[in-house]
C-alpha cells in the first residue's frame, strides 16, 4: 500500500501539465485514455508507490483539482 492517495478531478482538469512539471518524482501524466467532457486529458498518476506526499502537484494546480491524503 501507498503512502499517500492522490486523486484528479477528472472532470474539471484542463490538461495544463503544471503538475506534471512540478512533480520531483515524475510519476504525473496526461492519461491520452481518457477525455473529459470539455475534450481534455486529465492527469494521473500510474505508480501511487513512488508519491512522496510533497504537494508540489497541488500547490501549482490553478483550479485545485488535485487532493492528496495520508494514509495510515
Amino acid at each position: 500500500m501507498s503512502k499517500f492517495t492522490v486523486t484528479f478531478n477528472e472532470k474539471e482538469c484542463k490538461g495544463c501539465e503544471l503538475c506534471v512539471t512540478a512533480c520531483p518524482k515524475n510519476i504525473i501524466s496526461l492519461n491520452p485514455e481518457i477525455t473529459n467532457d470539455a475534450g481534455y486529458n486529465p492527469a494521473s498518476i500510474a505508480n501511487m508507490e513512488n508519491c512522496i506526499g510533497c504537494q508540489s502537484c497541488a500547490r501549482m494546480c490553478p483550479d485545485c483539482i488535485i487532493t492528496i491524503v495520508k494514509n495510515d
